[in-house]
C-alpha cells in the first residue's frame, strides 16, 4: 500500500489543523477557484471557533490530519517525560523559530518537544516573553487533543500533565 496522497474526512469527524488544534469538520463544499471547481473541508476550530477552508485533496501539504491512536498518545505522553534531551544553547530568538517551525508542521510529538524543552529550559533562566507564549499555545495543543483523543475533560489532561512536570523523575 503506497503512501496515501491524501486523508478523507466525514462531516462531523475531528481532525487536527498545525497550530490551531482540533476541529470539526463541519461541511465539504464546493467552490470555484481560478476557473477550477474544487472540493474544501469547512473546519470550526474547537474553542476558538475559527472557521478555515481547506482544498480536499491538499490536506496532507497543509498538515491536516486525525487525531492521535491509543498507541500515539503513549509516545506523547513518553516525550513528556523525558528528562535526557539536549537543549539548545542557542539564542532565544533563534530558539524561538525553531520552536514555531516545530508547532506549524502540526506534529504533536514536536509539539510536546517544545513544551517539555521550554519546561525545562525555564527551570534555569526566564523566558522570553515570546517563549512563554509559544509554551502555552504547545500546552493549549496537547491538551485539547490528548483530551479529544482519549474522550477526557481538559481539565484531567492538565492535570496529568501538571503532575509530569512538578516531579524531577523520569521514565527513560
Amino acid at each position: 500500500m503506497g503512501k496515501q496522497t491524501s486523508e478523507v474526512f466525514s462531516i462531523g469527524d475531528l481532525a487536527v489543523y498545525p497550530g490551531h488544534g482540533v476541529g470539526q469538520i463541519k461541511s465539504i463544499e464546493q467552490r470555484k477557484v481560478c476557473d477550477e471547481t474544487q472540493d474544501f473541508y469547512i473546519m470550526v476550530i474547537l474553542g476558538s471557533n475559527i472557521t478555515i477552508m481547506i482544498p480536499k485533496n491538499n490536506t496532507t501539504n497543509v498538515g491536516l490530519r486525525q487525531l492521535v491512536n491509543h498507541d500515539e498518545i503513549k509516545e506523547v505522553y513518553s516525550t513528556l517525560k523525558r528528562r535526557r534531551v539536549k537543549l539548545s544553547h542557542q539564542t532565544w530568538n533563534k530558539r524561538y523559530k525553531q520552536f514555531h517551525d516545530k508547532i506549524k508542521r502540526g506534529s504533536l510529538f514536536e509539539v510536546a518537544e517544545v513544551y517539555r524543552d521550554l519546561n525545562l529550559i525555564s527551570v534555569n533562566k526566564e523566558l522570553s516573553f515570546g517563549e512563554r507564549k509559544m509554551m502555552e499555545t504547545a500546552r493549549h495543543l496537547i491538551v485539547s487533543e490528548l483530551a479529544r483523543a482519549r474522550a477526557l475533560k481538559e481539565c484531567e489532561v492538565e492535570k496529568e500533565i501538571n503532575e509530569i512536570f512538578a516531579t524531577e523523575t523520569s521514565d527513560d
